[in-house]
């Protein structure tokens, strides 16, 4: 390819200049929510880039770096996709309300919402349900709104007040309303009944011989429930099933469902948050099958960080949140691509 025919780089003043009210925006948003926590008593924190796990999700990859020790020990540690190993420590530690705008890193991951490196705004209240999390969730989206001067937030073709009242909806409720699904009835004692969700899904998406569970409840959350999420107003995806509960506690009152939210504007989910998971033994169950399955898809699999299992068996109960910063900028900022709010953008996603 011939040189003048590639595009303009990032920092060209002419592409920097059509970018430059996007990042205004995400300037004057980051100082509004800085502002909006220290308000409320939460300390703002620092974590570790390089940690010795990244995550133990199956479908979550990591970047790796080796280091060199003094003594010209060599060791692997991971960049991470989430601080959220760091800051339940520091929940463990005693921290009552902490807040990072974390830089984190995802591997196989580009296109107009994802880029390989984003930042995360993270934050837990111990002591507290994770419905408080939800309320701020809700709070911080409206307070974008405001500092934009919007009542509107669209994206392709979808829109939404951010300042009306949230739409709160079950994931059993989106999967017997869009979808047709009985949900519930595939989870048994908290546990996946495969063959019944197949049979239940095969109307709706193409079902694998190899589809785990998991796999067709994805399935059918992508191709029937996202899409339609977020229109009008902010939609609270809540409660969903045991068997997608990664890191939150099950409900006590029902087994089969997990204290896990996700929150959705214009389609796009923007936060994901958990009643957080106190059991220790329980974690290492969930992390372990997590990587079995991720090794006999993906051929790998993270070590377990076992300084994060014993700080899990000493944290308070608690809530937390993990919210995409700049996929909020890029709706209150009305972009139609996560790399035009983003200062330096990754070469190969321009």
């Amino acid at each position: 390819m011939n040189p003048a025919d590639l595009p303009a780089p990032w920092w060209a003043p002419t592409r920097h200049a059509d970018r430059r009210p996007f990042l205004r925006a995400r300037a004057a948003i980051t100082r509004a929510l800085r502002a909006w926590f220290e308000a409320r008593g939460f300390i703002e924190v620092e974590t570790g880039i390089l940690q010795v796990s990244p995550g133990n999700e199956t479908h979550l990859h990591a970047a790796s770096a080796r280091l060199t020790l003094p003594s010209g020990q060599h060791l692997t540690r991971y960049f991470r996709t989430s601080p959220e190993f760091a800051c339940k420590k520091l929940l463990a530690a005693g921290e009552p309300r902490i807040v990072e705008f974390a830089r984190v890193f995802r591997d196989r991951e580009r296109g107009d919402l994802h880029l390989p490196e984003f930042t995360m705004l993270e934050w837990y209240r111990a002591g507290e349900p994770y419905e408080s999390v939800m309320d701020d969730c809700v709070a911080l989206i409206t307070e974008a709104a405001r500092t934009m001067n919007t009542g509107r937030f669209s994206f392709r073709g979808r829109t939404i007040d951010p300042f009306a009242d949230p739409e709160r909806l079950t994931v059993a409720d989106a999967f017997h309303r869009l979808a047709g699904i009985d949900l519930l009835a595939t989870v048994v004692d908290g546990q996946p009944d495969r063959a019944a969700l197949a049979d239940a899904a095969a109307t709706s998406v193409r079902v694998s011989d190899d589809d785990t569970w998991s796999d067709i409840f994805s399935k059918v959350l992508v191709a029937h429930i996202e899409p339609k999420l977020g229109q009008g107003q902010i939609t609270v995806l809540h409660d969903y099933p045991a068997p997608e509960a990664a890191l939150a506690r099950v409900k006590p009152s029902d087994p089969r469902v997990a204290e896990r939210f996700e929150i959705y504007a214009c389609g796009v989910e923007l936060a994901n948050g958990f009643a957080e998971l106190t059991d220790a033994a329980e974690q290492r169950s969930r992390f372990t099958e997590a990587m079995d399955e991720k090794e006999r898809r993906y051929g790998e699999r993270y070590p377990l960080d076992e300084d994060f299992l014993a700080a899990v068996a000493r944290m308070p109960p608690a809530s937390g949140v993990a919210l995409g910063l700049d996929r909020l900028v890029m709706l209150a900022a009305g972009a139609v691509r996560i790399d035009q709010v983003v200062w330096a953008p990754p070469e190969a996603s321009v």
